[in-house]
């Protein structure tokens, strides 16, 4: 075998290579990811060990979102996300550095919110040489999971410390993140169901509050921020079905520290998948699964990208009647669309959102993020 070192051509193949099996990893039918487990009920968690990587799982995310302020009051919302997709689920030492088990994707994003601008970056690699990967369940050392010099990292005693570092010359964060509360499942038994049959599902947890502090990097310049974030983990395969183009899904952080997740699965005439479903967190921490029934989500306004020509929802209003909640939801900025064509090459709309509205009869803010896909292109049409 001849090895040669890839031109520009063969670099922006290699991208479409990758996006194609990103897409293709997501969506994939029960016959082609027979040899990576499903996402079965009965999964029972354990922390720290969860948070590493789950290798026998096609398709895994790592994944933060957060609201920052500077010393001069002036605000920020952040995203970074750690994708992996399995390629083979071979666990064998491999014979050659060039074998490709995984490919490793990673997004950043900025919004300065008193600037009304929105700024992202993003990375590939297969992790042959060292250069990405991450630490895998039952292993004993820390986990990390990184992309050259993108990373996250658990640090501490106990491993609950989030040490996020990504950027570059001049943009970026170094942030520290400590939980004020335990990690949350969501879904039932284990599992959270993205459609029907079995497996069509994925392990999903969040850390819904992490007090946070570091440093945003900006046009150059270095800004002290303090906050609070969010994290989420997911790993599964075969989550989504061919009727179902994307997802629309809203992570919501209430001033009475109640946080909120709710998520709808689109099937291609618009309406929401039966298993769409939500998750409230109350203060003490304790949490209760939210089927669709017990929720509502109405589309107030729309926007329009000039980039991508994709029309996403950009004003929501979300009510829990049961528990007296009902929320209006609206973009700090209206352009936070990602179009990640040297990574993963799907085009989404990704961003901090504001939060108003009821809680049982009284006046209530908070802070969130919403992720909206399969608008530019069905996930279902692949690329």
């Amino acid at each position: 075998m001849i090895f040669t070192y890839p031109t520009k051509c063969a670099k922006k193949r290699n991208l479409v290579i990758a996006g194609i099996l990103f897409i293709l990893l997501l969506t994939a039918s029960t016959t082609y990811g027979e040899e990576f487990q499903r996402a079965l009920p009965g999964k029972v968690f354990s922390f720290p060990q969860d948070h590493y990587s789950h290798p026998e799982f096609k398709t895994e995310w790592w994944y933060y979102t957060g609201h920052l302020q500077s010393g001069d009051k002036k605000s920020y919302g952040y995203q970074l996300t750690f994708f992996r997709t399995g390629l083979t689920r071979e666990t064998k030492a491999k014979k050659s550095k060039w074998a490709i088990q995984d490919i490793y994707f990673a997004h950043l994003a900025i919004t300065d919110e008193s600037k009304k601008r929105f700024e992202y970056r993003e990375k590939m690699s297969r992790g042959s040489f060292g250069e990405a990967g991450a630490s895998i369940y039952g292993s004993k050392e820390p986990f990390r999971v990184w992309i050259d010099d993108w990373s996250a990292e658990l640090k501490g005693t106990s491993l609950q410390t989030h040490l996020l570092k990504a950027k570059d010359r001049d943009f970026g964060i170094e942030l520290m993140l400590k939980p004020e509360k335990n990690p949350v499942i969501h879904g039932n038994n284990g599992i959270s169901q993205k459609a029907e049959g079995e497996g069509y599902a994925s392990h999903y947890y969040s850390i819904t509050r992490l007090k946070t502090e570091g440093k945003i990097f900006l046009k150059g310049k270095e800004f002290a921020v303090r906050g609070m974030s969010w994290m989420d983990h997911e790993f599964g395969s075969n989550q989504l079905r061919q009727y179902q183009i994307g997802w629309d899904w809203f992570s919501i952080q209430m001033e009475n520290r109640i946080e909120l997740m709710f998520y709808q699965v689109r099937h291609q005439n618009g309406k929401p998948d039966p298993y769409s479903s939500g998750t409230i967190i109350f203060p003490d921490g304790r949490s209760e699964h939210l089927p669709l029934r017990e929720f509502q989500i109405e589309i107030l306004a729309q926007w329009r990208s000039e980039k991508s020509k994709a029309v996403y929802p950009s004003r929501w209003k979300i009510k829990v009647p049961r528990y007296g909640i009902e929320l209006n939801l609206s973009p700090t900025i209206k352009d936070q669309e990602l179009i990640t064509e040297a990574s993963t090459r799907v085009t989404y709309w990704e961003g901090s959102v504001k939060v108003e509205g009821k809680y049982q009869g009284n006046s209530i803010k908070g802070r969130g993020y919403a992720e909206l896909t399969g608008y530019a292109k069905p996930f279902s049409k692949g690329i």
